[in-house]
């Protein structure tokens, strides 16, 4: 999660336009209840998906996507970055680890 956009890696049990449909829908909600606004979008109606058709791929979009902070300059490291899946205090594993292709990466 950056400042200005999300990046999500998945594997969508359901069609991935319904799925970014529900993600969007709820994320949206939760977003504008806590910021107190109302009747206002929070998502562009853009997005942009990419097909991983295999290991090597989807290690190299976790670590497009868990490197993106540290481009940014947010972070020395990407373990440092704390909404990242990458996050070394992350209840998902130790710092470093590889997620499997069935894991959720922000």
């Amino acid at each position: 999660m950056m400042s200005n956009h999300v990046h999500l890696l998945v594997s969508p049990k359901v069609e991935p336009a319904r799925f970014l449909q529900s993600v969007k829908g709820y994320t949206a909600r939760e977003a504008n209840r806590l910021l107190q606004r109302t009747g206002q979008p929070f998502w562009q109606s853009e997005s942009y998906d990419h097909w991983i058709r295999d290991g090597h791929e989807f290690e190299r979009a976790q670590n497009y996507i868990e490197c993106n902070p540290v481009r940014a300059g947010l972070v020395m490291q990407r373990e440092q970055y704390r909404w990242s899946s990458a996050y070394a205090g992350c209840d998902a594993g130790v710092a470093g680890s590889k997620a499997r292709s069935t894991d959720l990466l922000v």
